[in-house]
């Protein structure tokens, strides 16, 4: 299956709703990603007030920052990498692993869904249209991920 083929319809759908299903939680991963850059940032920014508090003399408000927010758990036991970790091992991984196992049904195409909707709504003719990257004028050489991906299990 190229990047222009048609696959069953349904199969096709079905396996394109999961994989737009695993889209969100790759976003949601990048945000976790982000909560985590973000409040190690604060951490850091914290760590240089307190510094700045103690220069500017108040030293108890420093030594209360130093001991009960710098280096606080974010949740009960974790810090932020401990809570990416957690969605990684616990959802994140499971949920790629499914995907895997359904794109077999589109034989391993990651975009079949997609590449569905690339081969009826595009313009066969047009410039701006063309199925492949080969396909554009000084692109005859060009190879997508896919064309590599069934030459490769075509060769053996």
């Amino acid at each position: 299956m190229t990047h222009t083929s048609k696959g069953d319809t349904a199969t096709v759908r079905a396996v394109g709703k999961l994989t737009e299903a695993l889209e969100v939680v790759e976003e949601a991963r990048g945000h976790l990603y982000a909560f985590h850059r973000l409040t190690g940032t604060a951490d850091f920014a914290l760590e240089e007030a307190i510094g700045m508090l103690r220069d500017a003399g108040y030293d108890d408000l420093a030594a209360r920052l130093d001991t009960e927010l710098l280096g606080r758990n974010v949740l009960p036991g974790r810090w932020t990498y401990q809570v990416v970790e957690d969605y990684e091992d616990t959802y994140y991984t499971v949920f790629r692993e499914f995907v895997d196992e359904a794109r077999q049904f589109t034989p391993g195409q990651r975009h079949a869904y997609e590449a569905e909707l690339k081969r009826t709504r595009r313009t066969r003719g047009h410039a701006g249209h063309e199925a492949e990257p080969r396909d554009v004028a000084g692109g005859e050489n060009s190879r997508t991920a896919t064309d590599r991906s069934v030459a490769s299990s075509t060769s053996r």
